[in-house]
């Protein structure tokens, strides 16, 4: 069992911090949820916080609306310190606190009760809900700014064999996307440009769609996880 922080940032409970919450976490709009969030855009049990073999992974339980981390769609992720989640309306970020002023750049001095009060919420109900507000979201917006995961450790020989053969799949739909690539430069050399085959691009989005299938094979939550 691990102990996780998590602090919202935006949302009606903003500036409450959750620190060293025994796992598993649930969030959602219910009472009964460890994190609930008062926001008709959250689903009743709308996502998951759980250790496994010391890391924390986030599920998406099958939500309405879904649930970004660091502005990109997710059904399941191992979190890293700093990174932010949004489920609704709602931004919480992952980790203890000084690692998470680190990343923001927030003041020493701020108060936890004042976390990011300094933050305005939007002014229309029309705004991308599923996206960070703009003051928010990190220099980087790539979806894993830490760096490349790293894989599971343990895997039985017949588990080995199947991550290898789907990465083998992948690296060689990429490798032939590349490999075939032609650069192009402007004239005044200012601009540079790749570019493929049509049909070594349709390689590419058939590569993309396995993917998604692998994690939506991946991420199907629990029947009894399930939100309404």
């Amino acid at each position: 069992m691990a102990l996780v922080t998590l602090s919202i940032l935006e949302g009606l409970e903003r500036g409450r911090i959750y620190s060293a919450v025994p796992t598993p976490v649930s969030i959602g709009r219910e009472a009964d949820n460890t994190i609930q969030l008062n926001d008709d855009r959250v689903s009743r049990f709308h996502a998951k916080v759980q250790d496994d073999g010391g890391q924390v992974i986030l599920t998406d339980l099958d939500s309405t609306n879904g649930t970004r981390v660091n502005g990109h769609p997710v059904q399941i992720r191992v979190l890293q310190s700093g990174d932010l989640v949004s489920i609704g309306r709602c931004v919480l970020v992952f980790g203890d606190r000084p690692t998470t002023k680190e990343t923001l750049a927030i003041d020493d001095e701020i108060p936890p009760t004042a976390f990011h009060e300094s933050l305005s919420p939007p002014s229309s109900s029309d705004v991308d809900f599923l996206s960070p507000p703009p003051a928010l979201i990190l220099e980087s917006e790539r979806l894993f700014p830490h760096g490349a995961p790293v894989l599971p450790e343990g895997l039985r020989p017949l588990h080995r064999a199947r991550v290898s053969d789907v990465l083998a799949y992948l690296h060689s739909q990429l490798g032939d996307v590349l490999n075939r690539a032609v650069e192009n430069v402007s004239a005044d050399g200012t601009l540079r440009e790749a570019r493929c085959p049509w049909d070594a691009w349709l390689d590419l989005i058939a590569a993309q769609s396995a993917l998604t299938a692998y994690l939506q094979q991946l991420a199907e939550p629990d029947e009894s996880n399930r939100s309404a």
